[in-house]
């Protein structure tokens, strides 16, 4: 522990961070009064400060081998409850209830069943460049199969969103192929998708045209199944699947959006700000769609997930999600509610809204209780609840229940 504590603080040190010192009061409490430890501590920090490191490591060490509990907290980033995710750069949201994870995410092995390949891609156009993980299941023989396109939320990575959501798993026994797009941070320091951004809410601009490139690469290159293409997310990214709905309704079958915004609920970060805090009590608009008809559907099949207790993206925009997929259809719906409990978990209520044949195309959960994070997720993930109902089993449900009307031309898009 001592080395790997050494380690880290060498890493600070020599990268010209500045120094942390204890919280005023630290060691007056009753578990940390230690003067002796504080003495030794102070050469580390007047070191650090005039960048004379000799004789430093040795210190460090000493140091180390005390009970500092406040540095390893500041070192190993937010505990459980407490919120690190943004959905754009600014003002850091309340924390979430306490019993949804919130660790800072790194790189994780994604456990999978069966012998499925997760492997690096990238996908360059006029955008920009973007790398990406592609999961291929371990039965995949080259028949076309249905693909899912999943985008991660704010400081997230693919890996860890597969991770989290354990998407790959029920992707291995769905015969499904899964693509995870990375935002950048020299796109957006966070690593958020930028949802608020006009530049990035129109069709062939910007970062719809980089997801929606590397989609059809990797249809292209793996024979997908033309009229099985889906694409949801999380947060940010949940935000950027609803854009790419609008965008694309010619190349995605179907969208779900978890904790995340209607296409052009902001047009810039103060309005993003006052969206995520408040909602928007009327119809967003719905821009960057298809420059004609050519590509306009009866409705975009569209499943939500939202907490009711999201203090980072208020709840009033899952029900702006519904509205915005339900204003541009061209067909009767008709509306049912459904609620139940998960054992040991949240309550939960189910929207339903079938068209006129019975098939449910708009469906929005409601979990009772929940903050903002992935429903029912893994706890190998950040942002995950595992108390609520399993949103990445009932989003592939809901997906591979909807075939894309009319495709023929969508390969070559």
């Amino acid at each position: 522990m001592s080395r790997v504590m050494t380690c880290r603080v060498m890493t600070l040190t020599c990268a010209g961070f500045r120094p942390m010192l204890p919280p005023a009061g630290y060691w007056r409490g009753s578990e940390s009064r230690d003067d002796e430890t504080l003495s030794a501590a102070q050469p580390v920090w007047r070191a650090t400060v005039k960048g004379r490191l000799d004789g430093l490591l040795t210190t460090v060490r000493r140091v180390l081998d005390r009970p500092l509990t406040w540095l390893r907290e500041r070192l190993d980033g937010p505990r459980a409850g407490e919120s690190g995710m943004t959905v754009f750069p600014g003002p850091i949201p309340p924390p979430v209830p306490v019993r949804v994870s919130h660790r800072v995410p790194v790189p994780v092995p994604v456990p999978v069943r069966g012998t499925g390949r997760f492997l690096d891609g990238v996908f360059s156009n006029a955008a920009g460049r973007r790398e990406y993980k592609l999961y291929v299941p371990g039965g995949h023989d080259g028949r076309p199969l249905p693909l899912l396109v999943m985008l991660h939320g704010c400081s997230q990575s693919p890996d860890d969103f597969a991770a989290g959501t354990g998407m790959n798993e029920l992707a291995e026994q769905s015969d499904c192929l899964v693509l995870y797009p990375a935002q950048t941070a020299s796109a957006n320091m966070s690593r958020c998708w930028n949802w608020f951004s006009p530049s990035d809410q129109q069709r062939d601009k910007g970062e719809p045209s980089l997801i929606a490139g590397m989609t059809r690469q990797v249809m292209a290159d793996y024979g997908c199944e033309p009229r099985r293409v889906y694409i949801g997310g999380l947060s940010a990214g949940g935000a950027a699947a609803a854009i790419m709905g609008i965008a694309y309704p010619d190349l995605y079958a179907a969208i779900g959006v978890h904790s995340g915004l209607a296409c052009g609920a902001a047009n810039g970060l103060l309005s993003a700000f006052t969206a995520m805090r408040r909602g928007e009590p009327l119809l967003v608009a719905a821009p960057g769609g298809p420059p004609n008809d050519a590509n306009r559907r009866e409705i975009m099949p569209t499943i939500v997930f939202h907490g009711d207790r999201d203090t980072t993206v208020h709840p009033l925009n899952g029900d702006q999600v519904i509205a915005q997929s339900r204003a541009t259809a061209s067909i009767a719906l008709k509306t049912r509610t459904e609620s139940g409990r998960v054992p040991d978990g949240h309550a939960w209520s189910r929207i339903i809204h079938t068209d006129p044949g019975g098939r449910v195309v708009l469906e929005q959960w409601v979990i009772h209780g929940a903050g903002h994070a992935w429903s029912g997720g893994c706890a190998k993930g950040s942002y995950i609840d595992p108390l609520g109902p399993d949103a990445t089993r009932e989003m592939l449900r809901f997906f591979l229940g909807h075939v894309h009307p009319d495709a023929l031309h969508r390969a070559n898009g």
